[in-house]
């Protein structure tokens, strides 16, 4: 596929079409656009002005802790949505954290579930925290569904801010990056 970093990651799970984590580029500007409706942002505080899309953007292209991806059919390299991992600090703790977003027309096929177990690859490959969490608000079935399938273990409730000054009742899912689920 034309412009996939030699590292890119792939998640080889049996049934279904596989994914491949593409590192973010500055042409993926219009990910972001396209994953910004209300529909997609309901349980994220709603879209994003163009400003914000922006200064997004830059942060997912330049290099730091984590890395954000497109995500791709192996087969025939179309985009099917975006993934990362990036640190926080959690409970005391720096870990990763991550999150994902799956265009519309395809959302229900398996794909988030493939994107994130190869997410969780490519941060135990990184090497730097033994934790990886995601947060999905409760109300959130589909992203709590993804969760549970990439092998994620549910540690309970916590209340979060996202975005900034916008508190949402979450779940706390965790992988442990030291074991080799």
């Amino acid at each position: 596929m034309e412009g996939v970093d030699e590292r890119a990651v792939e998640d080889r799970a049996r049934g279904g079409e596989r994914v491949c984590l593409v590192p973010w580029a500055e042409a993926d500007l219009w990910l972001l656009r396209r994953t910004n409706s209300p529909e997609m942002t309901a349980h994220l505080g709603g879209p994003e002005t163009e400003e914000q899309l922006a200064a997004r953007h830059r942060r997912y292209a330049e290099p730091g802790p984590g890395r954000m991806y497109r995500v791709a059919l192996a087969d025939g390299g179309e985009t099917v949505g975006s993934i990362g991992y990036w640190q926080r600090t959690w409970q005391g703790a720096e870990v990763w954290e991550t999150g994902w977003a799956v265009l519309p027309e395809f959302q229900g096929k398996g794909l988030a579930v493939r994107a994130a177990r190869a997410v969780r690859e490519a941060a135990r490959a990184e090497g730097t925290h033994r934790y990886l969490h995601a947060f999905p608000s409760v109300d959130h079935a589909a992203s709590n569904a993804v969760c549970r399938g990439a092998g994620f273990a549910l540690l309970g409730q916590a209340d979060f801010e996202y975005p900034k000054g916008h508190w949402i009742r979450s779940n706390d899912w965790r992988v442990d990056l030291e074991k080799g689920d």
